[in-house]
């Protein structure tokens, strides 16, 4: 690695903490309901908004009847979602003219986006208009967004309260992290991308002369826009001539900003971040990645306050930063080091002060490889999902980090609010096997941990590790599936695993490299995304629920403390070790196998 790589990261990491706390504090106030500038400006359209829906912002639900409201909430968004696509032919802001979308990728956008994945089998700027783009998809940015950070919240009031039934009201977390965290920062957070470049506008896209024409090899689709292949397995190709290019227009910026700050992903062109729309400069790359981790970071302050030991909050984070920054070097390293296909060649590879030496393949020019690494680091570890370089064209073991990050369960930070409640499942499992270890009591935050809540922790836990291993055994040993892939032995499976991985724990990136805009991974996929957000999201509100009806336990003697090193130190191994458990196997096939063979 070189200095520019420590670098970036250094300030990276320094600017993130030193946002985290007031960001924490400010969330605070918003759902311990203590007044503050915002929320009084806000407070009389939040009180029509309950008018007009019929809401009693007073009542105290249970956990079924808030994880009721939960699921109902979504699965409405997911038909208004499908709906859309649907029908865009017909309805206004299209001024391309594109057509429906088909049911399978209908269905598979609609739950990606109600489930915060964002996963995309489509381009945006060649399928969806923008009323589709504006209604359906960023208003299901904010609000899958909103539903994590609502869950959380109820989870935080679980450990919190004492000897009562209720956790709070679904629809008041849910209306309050909308108009007083996710509006206000998202709106700010537009405006500078702007001031960046990101687009922001509503024009018909446009045509323009290229400075030099050329001859290419136009790739042959079939009508689900798969490539065709020959006989021997070749992509069909024909002569073509590029004269003109098409830029595409559109209200990016303002879906970007909540693509970020919401750990959505989702982007308005089909490059996401890459695309120079949508992330044009270096400083707006940094605003990006700063607005990915700044609400889960947040969250674990607003854990420790409302919880009344800030410490607590503090060991939540210090565990995520203990998992995250390592793997961050790594990934940077391993890019660094470039390709170890081409050592033995006659090729420069090394840094020097005339380039940049490492891996560029994939890679934007101006963002180069620390921002690119750091970026592929950030995005897989928070549950976010958005590209700013190929995935598929990262070294093997560059590629091996980003699947393992998703694969520890999306809680390194993870998605706004799952990432948190993920973590809290695990920190339970922890102190259960520390009492078991050292015949202390298990107990975490002053409530006892017993068969209940080890059983909801154990599903949130188990879930997504489930889905990944057998939908990859599906994939592999279905022939439709591995037609898609694009490329043959362990990367290809790679691609596969890593597809499904990424569905399972609600990421949303993409290794690239896959044609997966079929039935099977539309429907497969689909079914992924669903299950490990509301599995995980009714388990751990079930655990809020028996939690909050618990009396508190003061700590004495026998109980082990849960704001140390040590504690950090035994919450990291645990999820380092269910995570190496479960997927080493599979990652020795994929990404290990193809740097063993690249590597001699």
């Amino acid at each position: 690695m070189t200095a520019n790589d420590f670098l970036q990261i250094g300030i990276y990491l320094v600017v993130l903490l030193l946002l985290i706390k007031p960001m924490g504090d400010y969330m605070t106030h918003v759902f311990a309901d203590e007044p503050n500038r915002l929320t009084r400006a806000g407070a009389g359209i939040e009180r029509l908004l309950y008018r007009v829906c019929g809401i009693d912002p007073n009542e105290d639900m249970g956990w079924k009847r808030y994880a009721i409201a939960m699921l109902l909430f979504n699965v409405c968004g997911m038909v208004f979602v499908y709906a859309f696509q649907r029908l865009q032919q017909w309805l206004p802001l299209n001024p391309q003219h594109f057509p429906a979308l088909s049911p399978d990728l209908s269905i598979n956008t609609a739950i990606s986006f109600i489930t915060n994945t964002n996963w995309q089998a489509y381009s945006g700027e060649s399928a969806m208009s923008y009323l589709t783009q504006m209604a359906a998809l960023a208003v299901q940015n904010f609000l899958s967004a909103a539903t994590g950070i609502a869950v959380a919240i109820a989870v935080i009031r679980g450990f919190a309260r004492k000897t009562v039934k209720g956790i709070g009201n679904f629809w008041v977390d849910l209306t309050r992290t909308t108009l007083y965290v996710l509006l206000p920062i998202s709106f700010l957070l537009a405006l500078l991308l702007v001031s960046q470049g990101v687009i922001q506008n509503l024009k018909p896209y446009v045509d323009v002369p290229v400075v030099q024409t050329s001859s290419y090899a136009l790739p042959v689709t079939d009508a689900s826009g798969n490539p065709v292949k020959d006989a021997s397995g070749n992509a069909v190709t024909k002569p073509a001539q590029l004269t003109t290019q098409t830029l595409p227009m559109g209200p990016a910026a303002s879906q970007v900003a909540i693509k970020m700050l919401g750990t959505n992903g989702g982007g308005f062109f089909g490059a996401n971040s890459a695309h120079p729309y949508e992330n044009p400069t270096p400083f707006s790359n940094f605003l990006e990645m700063l607005a990915i981790f700044l609400i889960p970071g947040g969250l674990c302050i607003t854990f420790g306050n409302l919880v009344g030991d800030k410490r607590q909050g503090w060991a939540i984070l210090a565990t995520m930063l203990v998992i995250f920054v390592p793997l961050a070097i790594g990934v940077t390293a391993a890019e660094q080091a470039g390709n170890p296909i081409l050592h033995g060649l006659s090729i420069d590879q090394h840094a020097s002060a005339l380039q940049s030496g490492g891996n560029m393949e994939g890679k934007e020019t101006r963002f180069g490889i620390a921002a690119s690494s750091l970026f592929t680091a950030i995005t897989t570890a928070a549950s976010c999902g958005a590209v700013n370089n190929m995935h598929d064209s990262l070294t093997p073991l560059g590629g091996l980090v980003p699947m393992w990050l998703m694969q520890l369960g999306e809680v390194i930070f993870g998605g706004v609010g799952s990432g948190l409640y993920g973590m809290l499942a695990f920190a339970v499992v922890a102190v259960f096997i520390a009492g078991l270890m050292v015949g202390r009591t298990p107990e975490y935050i002053g409530k006892k941990i017993e068969a209940y809540e080890m059983k909801m922790a154990s599903i949130a836990v188990l879930i997504p590790c489930a889905l990944v291993v057998i939908c990859t055994a599906i994939a592999v040993m279905t022939p439709t599936a591995v037609a898609t892939v694009g490329n043959p032995g362990a990367h290809s499976f790679s691609e596969m695993l890593y597809a499904v991985t990424s569905a399972a724990n609600n990421n949303g990136s993409a290794f690239g490299g896959l044609s997966a805009n079929i039935p099977f991974w539309n429907v497969m996929l689909g079914v992924c995304m669903f299950w490990a957000r509301f599995t995980l999201a009714i388990a751990m509100l079930a655990m809020a629920g028996s939690l909050a009806a618990k009396k508190h336990v003061p700590a004495s003697a026998g109980t082990l403390p849960t704001h140390t090193p040590l504690f950090v130190t035994l919450l990291a191994s645990v999820v380092i070790i269910v995570g190496a458990l479960t997927f080493l196997p599979a990652l020795a096939l994929g990404p290990i196998a193809e740097y063993l063979m690249s590597a001699h």
